[in-house]
């Protein structure tokens, strides 16, 4: 079975061990599709030229859609011997309507051809990316009405450092997953514009029309330079950074509340369906999908690496080491999508352990920085009042105790002017309600943003 793009050029018939190594059928045929969606768009406008006529248009437009229905059924089968999707489906267009289709390669080459079919891929894959981090937002913003209460310790450096709101939290993976979906939506804009047309490097003399084609798929613009486009895969790199983003901010959260679950910190409860057990040890609830949600992670971000790697010294234009660049982002974008999948309905099934939380929450001096902000309120320099409460807490830490549970004249050594009113924000509670800035973990603050995350997501 000869293959389509084999002229008669050549002397001797592709030796087979080419065959195998050259293939991609094996990892491209996902775009099939995308390609049958572009291939009608060209004998659309190839009509409208004058290349096809109506009965034409129409034959291979019927038989491209029979092909894409045979392969959704199953009724397809592959050879090495033609490489890829795209001259699969060539191939079996020519079986079907002979001369006639042999005319559908007019004025463009495999080359504007894949790198259309794999926009059109991409462009759907992000938008799918994109719905998924969308439920992954409300997953979170559902959260904070049943939490809104909750007070639990922020940490830097891993040390108990100040009180926050659950909401607040909550609301801090929203922000990281809106620029994640904005990384995105600006990587679409760049990726959406035609490469159909520009055929091998240098276009065509055949007077098709390119902003026809380019409607028909729904691209916001035409590629302006042959060249560049033909070479051009920086929306792939593009999207394998965008997806490296996200899988990054998805680890961080897995590796919080892989924490969160321990005995130690014993924070939150994860769904059982969503824990697997151990094969010895009966009373293990493990938080595995989280753990291979952190894992999958370096997936992704080698997926990256390789398509930097993969185009960092290639010559102007096409060269077929551009081929290598499906398998990486066909298996970034897979993993990302299964990350998010999962992720929407673990967040919605954990429980935040608020009894438990609040048996150590006075615990670490949460309120020290509160105190040393009042101290500043009443006219004491930043850097005096740092020191004197570092002087407290060491005092507290010697007699076990907290900084609410200090004795005035304490306080009073350090500055006689302190009354009973130092207490007001003292302990977790009233730390947290003495909060004014703008997109702090003050209770209207949050209210207010939860507010604000709900209309933005519709919810």
């Amino acid at each position: 079975m000869a293959s389509p793009s084999r002229s008669g050029v050549f002397a001797k018939e592709t030796d087979s061990r080419v065959e195998l190594f050259t293939e991609s059928i094996s990892f491209d045929a996902r775009l099939y599709a995308h390609d049958i969606r572009g291939s009608i768009a060209h004998a659309q406008m190839l009509e409208k030229i004058g290349i096809l006529t109506d009965n034409e248009r129409e034959a291979i437009e019927g038989a491209l859609l029979d092909i894409k229905a045979d392969i959704e059924a199953g009724n397809f089968t592959t050879s090495i011997s033609l490489e890829d999707i795209h001259m699969h489906i060539e191939k079996m267009l020519i079986d079907k309507l002979g001369d006639v289709g042999r005319k559908l390669h007019t004025g463009r080459s495999r080359n504007d051809q894949v790198s259309t079919d794999f926009r059109l891929w991409v462009r759907d894959a992000l938008d799918r990316v994109d719905e998924l981090l969308l439920q992954l937002q409300r997953a979170f913003v559902g959260r904070c009405d049943q939490d809104a209460d909750t007070i639990i310790p922020a940490y830097t450096h891993m040390q108990r450092a100040q009180p926050v709101l659950a909401p607040h939290y909550w609301l801090a993976y929203c922000e990281k997953l809106q620029r994640d979906r904005e990384r995105i939506a600006d990587c679409r804009k760049r990726l959406n514009e035609s490469s159909l047309g520009v055929a091998a490097l240098a276009g065509t003399s055949i007077p098709i029309d390119r902003q026809d084609t380019a409607e028909r798929l729904g691209f916001d613009r035409v590629a302006a330079n042959s060249l560049d486009v033909s070479s051009d895969r920086d929306f792939v790199l593009e999207s394998a950074f965008a997806l490296s983003m996200v899988a990054t901010h998805l680890s961080s959260w897995a590796e919080e509340w892989i924490l969160w679950k321990t005995i130690e910190f014993d924070f939150i409860d994860l769904p059982h369906e969503f824990c697997t057990g151990s094969s010895i040890m009966p009373q293990k609830i493990n938080p595995d999908i989280l753990e291979l949600i952190r894992g999958k992670t370096g997936r992704v971000i080698g997926s990256l690496q390789t398509l930097l790697i993969l185009i960092k010294g290639l010559p102007l234009a096409y060269n077929r080491d551009l081929q290598e660049d499906k398998p990486a982002l066909f298996d970034a974008f897979d993993t990302v999508e299964a990350c998010l999948d999962i992720a929407a309905p673990l967040v919605e099934g954990a429980t935040i352990k608020a009894d438990s939380i609040n048996q150590r929450l006075e615990q670490g001096f949460l309120d020290a920085t509160t105190m040393m902000e009042y101290l500043i309120l009443q006219g004491i320099p930043q850097r005096t009042a740092h020191h004197m409460i570092g002087c407290l807490v060491a005092l507290a830490t010697e007699h076990n105790t907290s900084l609410a549970k200090l004795p005035l004249e304490e306080f009073q050594k350090l500055s006689p002017d302190l009354d009973e009113k130092i207490y007001g924000v003292l302990g977790v509670k009233n730390a947290i309600a003495a909060f004014k800035s703008y997109g702090s973990t003050a209770p209207e603050q949050v209210k207010a943003q939860i507010s604000a995350w709900k209309t933005r997501l519709e919810m």
